[in-house]
């Protein structure tokens, strides 16, 4: 999945979101003072920002295959190592971080089970690799609301619950085939406000992921019937979103 889009955009779509889990995950992972740690996936640097206030700046590395978010995470994580690169081939040495986490990118990997076995590669023995991603198949991502909708108007949508680890104990068993050890599932919940329905709707008109591309697709007549029935499926305004992800972290 392409993410050739503005940060600024990502942040509005789903970064709102992946700054609240940051915290989660780097909880989950065990992350603390002394280590070394690569967020792999960084986007613009939501979790890259929480590790580097948890481990320094200069403790910290994160690689992205998106120009514009590697350019917006260097800009805001002055003295973060940060590359282009895929998740796939990561460009440090074997045993390099006692932490490799992924927020919200698995299911996005080219090839899941080979970015998780580089992030393995990297990271000390004793250290963890962690991971997240939404409960897209159990409806209970903080799009659930946008992809209920798109099945009642387009049954044949194809939404985000069949990718990688999206699904109860996946990520645990591609985990497990990358070859770490003492794999263990958690899960991570946020909750989200939302001033009016508009600020809600509004993020997923920037292109950004695979909701944003799917309304692009739309004409302007089932563009406005989408919109509407979100609106529709959703509390009055204000109001609140709840959100879980799955977790799962290994030894190398």
């Amino acid at each position: 999945m392409s993410f050739a889009v503005a940060a600024e955009a990502y942040d509005r779509y789903m970064g709102r979101y992946s700054a609240l889990l940051s915290p989660q995950l780097a909880d989950f992972a065990g992350v603390r003072a002394g280590q070394r740690a690569l967020d792999v996936g960084s986007g613009p640097g939501a979790l890259t920002g929480e590790l580097a206030g948890r481990l320094g700046p200069g403790s910290v590395a994160a690689v992205d295959p998106s120009e514009s978010f590697v350019a917006a995470a260097r800009d805001r994580l002055p003295g973060v190592e940060v590359h282009l690169a895929t998740a796939e081939q990561l460009p440090f040495e074997p045993r390099t971080f006692d932490a490799a986490l992924a927020q919200l990118v698995v299911h996005f990997m080219a090839d899941p089970l080979a970015g998780l076995t580089e992030m393995a590669r990297v990271t000390r023995g004793g250290g963890v690799v962690a991971a997240c991603v939404w409960d897209f198949a159990g409806g209970r991502g903080p799009l659930g609301p946008f992809w209920e909708a798109a099945h009642e108007l387009d049954p044949a949508v194809v939404d985000e619950s069949d990718l990688a680890g999206a699904r109860d104990g996946h990520l645990v068993e591609l985990l497990t085939k990358a070859g770490l050890s003492a794999v263990e599932q958690g899960e991570l919940t946020i909750a989200t406000s939302h001033s009016t329905f508009d600020a809600w709707w509004a993020p997923f008109t920037q292109g950004v992921g695979p909701g944003g591309a799917y309304v692009a697709r739309l004409s302007e007549e089932h563009r406005a019937a989408l919109r509407e029935r979100c609106r529709a499926l959703l509390p009055p305004a204000p109001f609140e979103l709840s959100a879980v992800a799955w977790a799962a972290r290994g030894r190398p």
